[in-house]
């Protein structure tokens, strides 16, 4: 039994990751692999230390030297969110020369188009967007709802990341910056929230009604013609460099009267959907423990004071479930039987996981040269651990 955090499950000594999380272990001090595989990510990329911030200054030289001659010389994904948000800035503070882009599901919430709006107007960046047809939108949504899986929200993750790729296609940028942070985000653990073309695809064959015209679907060969021909990098400076994400938060409040949405990805309103109830009340799991563990593993707060707030349920934006049923056109009676229904996992539909893990060797050298994420070959492009999965 943890006594100090008065629970009998067993919980990471390092962090608030409990026995429940997917292929979670633990050492003989009681601390989790997946403390020790951020530990092993930060020393590799000298994060916040100064081997960190040298290798990024090389990597924005390259960039500058890449782009001269060029309206952009990088690509950064908006979401109206915090990190993307200062990203924006930054990237302005380095003398770069950003486009952003945005991929509208339809479900954005007033106040993060609004932020995406006064930070790109006070930073004078111009905004590509691709808005998909929103009854495609929904239609999408209401399969992967159908299918009994946890992945409602996988189409947008994607999306946005084919976007990013054709706009850096169509105006020649090497260079992709995103705004995750494995500091104050932590790593999803293994096996939870996977996505990949072919599963969407998959799931909206077998669910969908309407035909996928507007949605950017971006397939394994689309994947790879990206990576391997096209050559786009991508780059997370916050693997490298000191980031703080609550002092970048109340910067963007006080420099471009940006205003919070409420709680980590609860920007979009499918996000807050995923996040807040569908994942908690469907699956029993909840993924503010990610965060709450990382400002554990920061020293920000205590595991005490992280477990519990993680106890505590989720915050819940008034009228979300009503806003959810009748833009997927679902009968209460319905929503109530699939809410109940025994949930599926990812891998009971066809995906490009195997494929992926065939390929793990050229992804490995995809991964050190940037061209795709290390937490793409990470959680990717290995088989699942043998075993009970918690």
């Amino acid at each position: 039994m943890n006594e100090d955090l008065n629970t009998n499950l067993m919980v990471c000594s390092k962090c608030i990751y409990d026995e429940r999380v997917s292929y979670i272990k633990f050492d003989e001090n009681g601390v989790c692999n997946y403390c020790h595989q951020l530990e092993m990510l930060k020393n590799e990329y000298g994060t916040g230390q100064n081997k960190g911030e040298e290798k990024f200054l090389k990597i924005l030289d390259q960039i500058k030297r890449d782009g001269k001659n060029k309206k952009y010389d990088c690509i950064i994904g908006v979401s109206g969110g915090t990190d993307s948000s200062y990203m924006l800035y930054l990237a302005k503070q380095w003398g770069l020369r950003p486009l952003a882009v945005h991929y509208d599901n339809t479900w954005n919430s007033a106040i993060a188009t609004e932020n995406i709006r006064k930070v790109l107007k006070a930073l004078d960046i111009d905004l590509y967007t691709h808005v998909i047809d929103n009854k495609e939108a929904d239609d999408i949504f209401r399969s992967f709802f159908f299918a009994d899986v946890s992945e409602i929200e996988a189409s947008t993750d994607l999306a946005l990341a084919e976007v990013m790729y054709r706009a850096a296609w169509k105006y020649k940028v090497k260079y992709v910056l995103e705004g995750h942070s494995f500091i104050t985000e932590g790593i999803t653990p293994v096996g939870r929230n996977y996505f990949d073309g072919k599963y969407i695809k998959s799931i909206h064959k077998i669910f969908g009604k309407l035909p996928m015209k507007s949605y950017p679907l971006m397939t394994l060969s689309r994947f790879l013609f990206w990576v391997v021909f096209a050559k786009i990098q991508k780059i997370r400076p916050f693997w490298y460099i000191n980031y703080n994400k609550e002092d970048a938060r109340i910067f963007l409040e006080k420099k471009y009267k940006w205003k919070y949405y409420g709680g980590h990805h609860l920007e979009n309103r499918m996000t807050a959907f995923f996040h807040s109830i569908y994942l908690p009340q469907k699956f029993n799991t909840d993924m503010r423990n990610n965060t709450l563990s990382a400002l554990v593993r920061n020293g920000q707060i205590s595991r005490i004071e992280a477990w519990n707030e993680y106890i505590k349920p989720p915050h819940i934006e008034k009228d979300l479930v009503e806003y959810f049923k009748k833009r997927l056109e679902l009968t209460d009676e319905c929503y109530n039987e699939i809410m109940a229904r025994k949930p599926k996992s990812w891998n009971e539909y066809p995906t490009y996981k195997r494929i992926f893990e065939f390929l793990r060797p050229l992804f490995k050298v995809l991964a050190n040269a940037n061209l795709v994420p290390m937490s793409f070959y990470l959680k990717y492009c290995f088989p699942m651990p043998k075993g009970d999965k918690k």
